[in-house]
């Protein structure tokens, strides 16, 4: 009987150079995510080998080459690792690419096409929302910002309310201590009324309330967040009263949801626009053709 020969496939060289470079760069990658996390305590190389199931020498080696490129700082006291500035600095760049208004706009559109009402992109200024993007509907409408660049302070108007309850508790106290003198001409925003508006919206996740200052106009708004869940804007539906009965307003409220949760996923905390809209505002009218 004939001897059959078994010929076993053997990895190149160059392969298994390729996959052993694979697999270094998913660990440091494990390891840059993880010091992420850790970033405030700082990880020693013997916590952060058990974390990720490495050895000890395999982690220090690339953690070594981190800080080598300046990705990874060690103080030189405790030895414990963390993540560098010039790595933030890096992230600060990336978000330059695209804007929170660039980045919003298909969102606003989308709305605006589905809903044929008008839609309103906000963000914080200092102790005001400023209307950032605003698509308009097939329904005129009046509004507490007005057009794109118009401000109002926190807590007036459905978009600025949900920014404002969706702010740290002591950030949330300061601006409530500075606007609420500010916005007392209205005769509906008193401490009671907006401290109870604000709670209702922190625990429903979104805001409907209609103060009824603007006659016939009601609205609903959702918050944005960052990757780091921290408020950095509001989706707002301005329309009719009419138009938001009991049986429209569950279904407005959960489109507006979820363009927010997809948008939430692509900003860039370190995004200037968020630290400066009106910057950005005059920006992009600055680059439109004549």
């Amino acid at each position: 009987m004939p001897l059959i020969n078994f010929v076993i496939p053997t990895m190149t060289a160059a392969a298994e150079d390729d996959a052993h470079q694979r697999g270094a760069m998913h660990r440091t990658f494990q390891i840059l995510r993880t010091l992420a996390v850790h970033q405030r305590e700082g990880m020693r190389v013997t916590h952060l080998a058990k974390t990720l199931g490495m050895t000890p020498p395999t982690t220090h080696r690339l953690l070594q080459g981190l800080v080598q490129e300046s990705m990874v700082e060690q103080d030189a006291q405790n030895k414990l690792y963390r993540l560098s500035l010039d790595l933030f600095c890096l992230g600060a760049q990336a978000g330059a690419v695209h804007d929170l208004r660039a980045l919003a706009r298909p969102a606003l559109l989308r709305l605006n096409a589905s809903l044929g009402d008008t839609v309103l992109l906000l963000v914080r200024s200092g102790f005001d929302a400023v209307c950032l993007d605003r698509v308009e509907g097939q329904y005129p409408i009046r509004t507490f910002t007005g057009d794109v660049g118009g401000r109002v302070a926190l807590g007036v108007g459905q978009g600025a309310l949900v920014i404002l309850a969706h702010l740290p508790q002591a950030e949330m106290e300061e601006v409530l201590r500075y606007n609420l003198p500010r916005i007392q001409h209205y005769n509906v925003y008193d401490e009671v009324y907006l401290r109870t508006e604000v709670q209702r919206t922190r625990e429903l996740g979104h805001c409907a309330t209609s103060s009824g200052l603007l006659e016939g106009m009601s609205g609903v708004a959702v918050p944005v967040f960052d990757r780091n869940r921290n408020v950095v804007a509001a989706l707002s539906v301005g329309t009719h009263t009419s138009r938001l009965n009991e049986e429209r307003l569950p279904i407005v409220r959960d489109m507006l949801a979820r363009e927010a949760k997809q948008l939430s996923l692509q900003i860039n905390p370190f995004d200037p626009t968020l630290r400066h809209p009106m910057h950005s505002l005059v920006a992009s009218t600055a680059s439109r053709p004549l």
